[in-house]
C-alpha cells in the first residue's frame, strides 16, 4: 500500500464530488485525490496508472457499471488484486443485504455518507487516518 499514492474517488454526483473536493483540501493531505464518475473510467485508470492507488472510495449506484461489480472485477483481477488497494464503499444508504455483500467482497470498509459538512469532513478524516497507520503485506519488501 502507498501511503502517498492517489486517492481514487469514484461518484457520479458532481455536487457530491465538489464537497469532497472541498473536504480534502480542507484536511490537506499530500495525496492526489482523482475522481471518476462511473467505474469503468476508474477501472481503466487503476489497470493503466504506473501510481500505486492509496485507497479507494467508492459509491455502489453508479451508471453503467455500480460499486459491487467493480469490486468483483479488480478483487477477481490478479494483477489488480495483489496491488492491496483497500476497497471502501461510501455511499448514501444501506442495506443489511448491500453491508453483508460487500464484506463477502472483502470491502475494507461500508461508510454511509453523513448528511452535514462537519459529518462528510469527520469521516474522510476517520478513513484516511485509519489507512495511513495500517501495515500492509507491501511494506515489507
Amino acid at each position: 500500500m502507498n501511503k502517498n499514492g492517489p486517492i481514487i474517488v469514484i461518484e457520479d454526483d458532481a455536487d457530491d464530488q465538489a464537497l469532497l473536493a472541498e473536504i480534502f483540501l480542507k484536511l490537506g493531505y499530500r495525496n492526489k485525490v482523482s475522481y471518476f464518475s462511473d467505474g469503468n473510467e476508474a477501472l481503466g485508470y487503476i489497470n493503466d496508472t504506473e501510481e500505486q492507488p492509496f485507497l479507494i472510495l467508492s459509491d455502489i449506484n453508479m451508471p453503467k457499471i455500480n460499486g459491487f461489480e467493480l469490486r468483483n472485477k479488480i478483487f477477481t483481477d490478479e494483477k489488480l488484486h495483489t496491488k492491496c488497494i483497500p476497497y471502501l464503499f461510501f455511499t448514501t444508504s444501506a442495506t443489511k443485504k448491500a453491508v453483508i455483500d460487500a464484506y463477502a467482497m472483502s470491502v475494507q470498509g461500508f461508510f454511509i455518507k453523513p448528511p452535514t459538512m462537519q459529518g462528510l469532513e469527520n469521516t474522510i478524516r476517520t478513513i484516511v487516518e485509519y489507512w495511513k497507520q495500517c501495515i500492509a503485506p507491501g511494506e515489507f519488501d
